[in-house]
């Protein structure tokens, strides 16, 4: 509301442009419409509104909002390109609500009052809307397959100053390994989207067998994305953390490994109950095998 009130959002018959953020959007919409439809016929409303809330919140408002401030903020960007994201956000929104509506009648109602007007629908009230259908159409695999890759680059680095206890606000410098072509258009079409949500100082595209320092990693399909963890971080607090982190974990494997271990309960308890125990060792193995690996390359720097 705050980007598209008083704003163009596309009512007229001036040129649109879409970009790779507007067209993910409107295709993983399709994707929650025929969902949506799905469900209801078969009458299990639970799952109609599992799936609108996570598409509404995990992909419309986690990452297409945000993805929306590299085109709406940037003074490079054309009039065309913000008149086709501010049209793709209030039109899908009055899609969603419109979707939404038997699920939760009086706030779906409030809202489209004012948000329908900006998407170009008139009427008295949402109750008198038709439902959405999806329109296999609008569905561009492309957009899909792009924006994905740029979602595991973002992540991949968010989960990096997370594990590292780095400030969200920090620039970071990143080092690309092992990356193709492909990988590398992917950025040149898409640097302003990552390098706005992922906060990126620098990148650098490290050439095959080329050395890279002790960084910590994360992965955008086969690429390799390195931040090195010199000047990042303070090393003994880290291992201090990692240590401490590495010993809870140890003692309850040992404690889990224990059990299982034990002939009476694996042979006495029912198996779905021995499985939940063997998942959980198999869990915390592998967490104690990557603190270990971050703790090593902390101790290499």
């Amino acid at each position: 509301m705050m980007q598209c009130e008083d704003q163009d959002t596309g009512l007229n018959s001036d040129e649109i442009t879409l970009s790779l953020a507007d067209r993910w959007i409107i295709s993983r919409l399709q994707q929650a419409e025929a969902e949506a439809t799905d469900h209801i016929e078969n009458y299990r409303f639970d799952l109609m509104a599992k799936t609108l809330y996570e598409f509404t919140w995990h992909e419309y408002c986690d990452w297409y909002l945000e993805l929306s401030k590299p085109i709406l903020f940037d003074d490079q960007r054309s009039e065309a390109e913000k008149r086709g994201t501010r049209r793709t956000l209030v039109r899908v929104l009055e899609t969603l609500l419109r979707l939404q509506h038997p699920l939760m009648p009086f706030i779906t109602e409030e809202i489209w009052q004012s948000v329908a007007p900006m998407a170009g629908v008139s009427g008295e009230t949402v109750s008198l809307q038709p439902y959405p259908e999806a329109d296999q159409g609008l569905v561009d695999e492309a957009a899909v397959t792009e924006l994905e890759w740029v979602k595991a680059f973002v992540v991949g680095v968010r989960r990096i100053r997370s594990e590292m206890d780095i400030k969200p606000g920090k620039p970071l410098p990143v080092l690309l390994q092992n990356w193709s072509q492909s990988d590398r258009d992917s950025y040149d079409h898409n640097s302003s989207f990552i390098n706005t949500l992922a906060k990126l100082e620098s990148v650098e595209w490290l050439e095959a067998g080329s050395t890279a320092p002790e960084s910590a990693t994360a992965l955008a399909g086969e690429m390799k994305i390195l931040i090195p963890l010199a000047g990042l971080i303070d090393k003994d607090a880290e291992l201090a953390r990692l240590d401490k982190e590495i010993g809870k974990i140890e003692k309850n494997l040992e404690k889990t490994e224990a059990k299982l271990n034990n002939s009476n309960f694996v042979d006495r308890a029912p198996e779905n109950v021995v499985q939940v125990e063997r998942d959980r060792a198999g869990e915390l193995r592998t967490a104690l095998e990557q603190l270990t690996e971050q703790r090593q390359k902390i101790e290499n720097m």
